[in-house]
């Protein structure tokens, strides 16, 4: 692959100082499969309903729906039983936690319409402060822009502390990570333990190769998921499916 031209972002003042991005929390909600076996049908409705309305509210910024196949599956490393039935993952990246209450009031108004499916049978959810963004030098775009970039997948690290980011850095195929912390909301939005902590690997290599490259590493920090994804691609809603 041909390395894009110039310095990095995150190496250059003049561009930094343009602006950092404003997304500081993530909503991130875990699901099972579909219970009737029409996850195809599922993601379609989401993607071309659900998920663009969410983009009328101002705190939301960016969004990333993502899937777990069969060799997904087979490429994640052991932990918490709890997390065995994740094969959905749907993230909203917001500026502040204050974006939640427009949040609900959309998803309720959306649903008076008659505009929402059954949700997919949730595993866990999670509103999680971003604590730090670093991206791969080799990439150029800065961290705080990766929400909007390009990804072939994604790799979820659930673990009860932190991390250096930095040893993730230098895995092929690891274009960048977000370290956040799950904060305290309340039950109607969250389920996950307050202090959790979920690490987002962008990736720009295929998951399940890029998988394998991250396991002598996250191996013996024993994490309670660890997992590769795929992102939903647009009209080819059976692509990636569980």
């Amino acid at each position: 692959m041909t390395e894009l031209p110039g310095i990095p972002s995150d190496e250059v003042a003049g561009v930094l100082t343009t602006g950092r991005g404003d997304v500081g929390t993530l909503f991130v909600s875990m699901a099972r499969r579909h219970p009737e076996g029409t996850d195809a049908e599922y993601l379609r409705w989401h993607t071309l309903d659900h998920r663009p309305e969410q983009h009328r509210l101002s705190a939301v910024r960016a969004s990333l729906r993502l899937v777990s196949t069969p060799e997904c599956r087979d490429a994640r490393l052991s932990g918490d039983e709890r997390f065995d039935a994740v094969d959905h993952v749907m993230t909203y990246f917001f500026t502040d936690p204050g974006g939640m209450a427009g949040f609900l009031d959309l998803s309720r108004a959306l649903g008076n319409a008659g505009r929402k499916l059954p949700l997919l049978p949730p595993v866990e959810r999670g509103v999680y402060d971003v604590r730090e963004k670093r991206a791969a030098p080799r990439v150029k775009v800065g961290a705080d822009v990766l929400p909007w970039w390009p990804v072939r997948g994604a790799f979820l690290i659930v673990e009860r502390e932190s991390w250096s980011p930095e040893p993730l850095l230098d895995v092929e195929g690891v274009a960048g990570v977000w370290s956040t912390t799950a904060l305290d909301v309340g039950p109607e939005l969250a389920s996950a333990a307050a202090g959790q902590h979920l690490t987002y690997c962008f990736l720009d290599d295929d998951p399940v190769a890029t998988a394998h490259r991250l396991h002598p590493i996250l191996a013996p920090r024993e994490p309670r998921f660890a997992a590769p994804f795929h992102p939903v691609v647009p009209h080819q809603w059976d692509r990636h499916v569980p």
